[in-house]
């Protein structure tokens, strides 16, 4: 029976390319050329569906009848309303026995409907996901999520499709919860990851999906969560840099080739695209940056979840990590404690065994140790840590990297609790200072100048410095307490206050006035020349009935049912109360009078924004702000980005045999600024011409032939006579007198 089918269907051939052409300008003319192929599918279809391992031929023929129909199905949605369900069924059904070639093409065909509308972005990757997490080949798994991506992205491209995101992310999210010993849930874990790397989803419920990745028991899955929260902010930043960078256009380039070369319809397109990018790029810097947040500040409950990964991964013995993958762990754990400063206490004392040199990754172990310090860890907690690598790493028989790891590891932990550090022990690591070797000696004196500036008084009078010593006599230096955190305010505000102060001074010395009064006039003026130049939208309403007269306080009386005392009596409590408060300090005068009792015009902004980077600039040439600056970059980078083994090992890692001749070189140049205000106007002017393509000449080429390319013409050179000495001498003055080969001259 199958045999009778195909020999008929073999003989009914037609042209399919050409009745596509002819139906995409006159479908209604060929309706029933239609449906003979459709027809046809239909008989091969039923061939197939009951013997999926048909002969070549068939499949040959089906393949091209579903890719016809799938480029035309639009026109007739009457008749191909059941297409896209069978292809679905064939799809699902026997995507195990199906022939590859074929395979590929349904899965085109479906993404081919996507595009048309014909159906839906959910249906289409409610087919493709359990495909793409059930199937043993490779390049469908491979063409599948490609396929995926590709619609997400497309569906995401204009604005963000709110409802297909929640309904894939709810498929995600239970693939990896369903089954957590199953290994795929790292395709979950492959596509979340893809899409936030592409700023596609930056939402709380993709940090959801890659955290419940972290809490599973396979390996594998564990680790690409895992590596998410470490590295996927980065990824994003350097995706983000990629693209703005690909979408420069040097219009003046294309400009001056176009000039020189043939013009051409083509060029003149390639010129409009490269401007309409431009501008297109232009707009994009003008619009407002996306508030993108890191994924480790969009968790749900941080504490939580660093103690689940904790005692899952870490503190069970059943855990199946191996060390490098508890390692990835750890830093995570790390990260989290210290970002968001979580009360771990047990977490400390999980380093005991590891703070040795002879512990494979010591120094990724201490990195973690330091980066899961803060201030309001107790130091009790911290000092047996902090006295064991002493104990362990910093001795005269230990190796130079291993005391500067141990020195430089402990300088960490104290930079974020200066309070574990015990006096003696201070004392005696700052003697390392004094050290032959160049890395002990620079992490001993990174130690001795962080306690100059947050605990002097630890510090025997001769290594305290001069600052240190006259801040401590002067008593400007107050004691650290356990837990204190700053104060908050706006920055360089005592800097605007100051220069007010001083243009008020000049201008009353101006106009003969004494200098140290104040007028309020003089702050109103001041006020409305702050806003002068400031446009703002008339948000005023027609049914506004202008200003509210309220009675002044003189007017108002309070009165309190409860309160029966007396006036002369509360009038004499409330002397009492003046008397006892204490008084308002300096800094806290100066607080309430700018940011309290006034509002900051844009132009005070602007001033505030000149005086803070102008005070950057006084920092970086005065040493000991400059270190205090250092302190406190130190003290916030957990914040910004994490600590790694590199930072601990410091200097260790360029010493002999640990680093390459390049790696050393570029460690070099880090601290060296930039040359190229120092480069001459012909190095210029050659960075110039290459920038903009143009080509080199003649004489620039021949300098950089090789010698052996140029060894025939100098010998043809010395072998001429006269007669063709004076021909070239002559030929050469003539076109120079016409102005070169071409005549441009005249």
């Amino acid at each position: 029976m199958v045999k009778r089918k195909l020999a008929a269907l073999e003989k009914v051939e037609a042209d399919l390319p050409n009745l596509q052409q002819k139906i995409r300008r006159d479908s209604k003319s060929y309706v029933e050329d239609f449906r003979a192929q459709y027809y046809q599918y239909e008989n091969h279809r039923e061939i197939f569906m009951a013997t999926p391992t048909s002969t070549e031929a068939g499949i040959i023929s089906l393949r091209d009848l579903i890719d016809f129909i799938s480029h035309v199905a639009d026109c007739y949605p009457d008749i191909t309303k059941d297409f896209p369900q069978q292809l679905i069924d064939m799809l699902m059904q026997h995507h195990v026995d199906l022939e590859p070639e074929l395979r590929e093409k349904i899965v085109g065909s479906l993404v081919l409907l996507r595009k048309k509308d014909i159906i839906d972005s959910v249906t289409l990757l409610h087919t493709l996901f359990p495909i793409l997490v059930s199937t043993p080949s490779k390049t469908l798994r491979q063409l599948l999520f490609q396929k995926i991506l590709s619609d997400l992205r497309t569906s995401n491209s204009k604005s963000s499709n709110h409802k297909l995101n929640r309904a894939m992310q709810t498929v995600l999210f239970n693939l990896v919860t369903s089954d957590r010993t199953s290994p795929k849930a790292s395709w979950a874990v492959k596509i979340t990851r893809e899409l936030w790397r592409r700023q596609i989803w930056t939402d709380a419920k993709t940090v959801e999906v890659m955290k419940e990745a972290c809490l599973a028991d396979n390996e594998k899955v564990v680790v690409g969560g895992v590596r998410f929260f470490l590295g996927g902010d980065k990824e994003r930043e350097e995706m983000e840099d990629e693209s703005s960078d690909d979408d420069g256009v040097d219009v003046a380039k294309l400009k001056h080739q176009v000039g020189i070369n043939k013009k051409t319809k083509k060029k003149a397109r390639q010129i409009e695209k490269a401007i309409t990018m431009v501008k297109k790029k232009e707009r994009k810097k003008k619009a407002p940056h996306p508030l993108n947040f890191s994924a480790l500040h969009l968790l749900h409950d941080s504490q939580g979840f660093a103690e689940e990964l904790f005692a899952k991964h870490l503190q069970s013995s059943k855990s199946k990590l191996n060390l490098e993958q508890k390692l990835l762990v750890l830093q995570l754990v790390s990260r989290l404690i210290g970002l968001h400063k979580l009360t771990l206490v047990h977490f400390y004392s999980y380093f005991q065994k590891y703070l040795t040199p002879r512990q494979p990754s010591v120094t990724s172990f201490l990195a973690s140790l330091a980066q899961a310090t803060h201030n309001l860890v107790p130091p009790d907690e911290l000092e047996p840590l902090i006295q064991k690598i002493a104990n362990e790493f910093v001795s005269e028989a230990s190796a130079a990297e291993v005391a500067s790891a141990g020195l430089n590891a402990i300088r960490e932990i104290c930079v974020r609790q200066p309070l574990a550090m015990n006096e003696t022990l201070l004392q005696d690591l700052v003697l390392y200072k004094k050290s032959k070797n160049k890395g002990v000696m620079m992490a001993a004196k990174g130690l001795l100048g962080l306690y100059r500036d947050v605990g002097a008084e630890m510090l025997k009078r001769r290594d305290r410095g001069k600052e240190a010593s006259m801040a401590l006599s002067a008593g400007e230096r107050k004691e650290i307490r356990f837990g204190e955190e700053a104060v908050g305010g706006i920055e360089g505000l005592e800097l605007l206050e100051k220069w007010k102060e001083e243009e008020r001074r000049k201008k009353r010395i101006e106009q003969g006035l004494p200098s140290d009064g104040e007028d309020e006039e003089d702050l109103e003026a001041d006020e409305a020349a702050g806003w002068a130049n400031w446009d703002v939208e008339d948000d005023d309403s027609d049914d506004s009935g202008g200003w509210i007269n309220v009675e002044s306080d003189a007017e108002i009386e309070l009165s309190d049912s409860d309160d029966d005392t007396p006036p002369s009596k509360r009038a004499k409590q409330g002397t009492e109360e003046k008397e006892n408060k204490p008084e308002e300090t300096e800094a806290d005068k100066q607080w309430s009078k700018l940011a309290t009792s006034r509002i900051l015009t844009p132009a005070d902004l602007a001033k505030l924004a000149e005086l803070r980077s102008q005070a950057a600039v006084d920092s970086l040439l005065n040493a000991r702000s400059k270190r205090a600056q250092k302190v406190q970059e130190a003290i916030n980078r957990h914040i910004d980005e994490p600590l790694t083994a590199a930072e601990i090992e410091g200097l260790a890692m360029l010493s002999k045999g640990k680093a390459t001749r390049e790696e050393k070189i570029a460690h070099a140049k880090e601290s060296k600024t930039d040359r190229d205000e120092f480069k001459s106007k012909t190095a210029r002017k050659k960075e110039r011409k290459v920038a903009d393509g143009k080509s080199t000449t003649n004489k620039e080429k021949a300098r950089k032939k090789n010698f052996l390319m140029t060894l025939g013409k100098a010998r043809s050179k010395n072998k001429r006579s006269l007669v063709e000495t004076r021909a070239v001498l002559k030929a050469h003055h003539d076109r120079k007198k016409r102005g070169g080969r071409r005549g441009n001259t005249g």
